[in-house]
C-alpha cells in the first residue's frame, strides 16, 4: 500500500514541477525597428511658415527618414508621439500619441498619427494646420 501511494506522490510530483509557472522558458524578446518614414504638412490655414516637428518612440527622438531598433517582450507595448509647433513670438502647439501592442500584428504595421495645431493669436485664431506622421513597425 505505501509503494502505491509513493508511486502516486512521485508523478504528482513530477507533474507540478513540469508544469510549474518557474519551469517555463523566459519570454524571449522581440527585435523591433521603428522608421518614422515621413512628416508631413497636409493642410495650413494661414498658420504659420516656420516649423518645428518631432517624433519619439517610448521616449527615444526619431528624425524623419530615421529609425531606432529596440529589444522588447513579445506582449511590450510601443508609445509613439507626434509633435509640431509653430514658430513664432507666441508659438502654436499641437501633439499626439498612440500605444501599439506588439501582440496586435505578425510582421510589421504602419500608423500615422494627425497632428493638428491651432492659430491661438492674430486675425488667424482658430485656424488649423495639419501634419501627418508615419511610422512602419517592424518585427525581426
Amino acid at each position: 500500500m505505501f509503494k502505491k501511494w509513493a508511486n502516486v506522490f512521485m508523478i504528482l510530483a513530477l507533474v507540478f514541477a513540469v508544469c510549474s509557472p518557474t519551469s517555463y522558458a523566459a519570454a524571449k524578446s522581440v527585435k523591433v525597428k521603428i522608421t518614422l518614414v515621413s512628416a508631413e504638412l497636409i493642410e495650413n490655414n494661414s498658420v504659420g511658415n516656420e516649423w518645428a516637428i518631432g517624433a519619439n518612440v517610448n521616449g527615444k527622438e526619431l528624425e524623419e527618414g530615421s529609425s531606432v531598433t529596440m529589444n522588447m517582450k513579445p506582449s511590450g507595448t510601443l508609445k509613439l508621439e507626434a509633435l509640431a509647433e509653430e514658430q513664432d513670438k507666441i508659438p502654436d502647439y499641437g501633439s499626439t500619441s498612440t500605444n501599439v501592442k506588439l501582440s496586435s500584428f505578425t510582421k510589421s504595421t504602419n500608423k500615422t498619427l494627425t497632428v493638428v495645431v491651432t492659430e491661438n493669436r492674430g486675425r488667424y485664431s482658430g485656424n488649423t494646420a495639419t501634419w501627418e506622421f508615419k511610422f512602419k513597425i517592424t518585427k525581426k
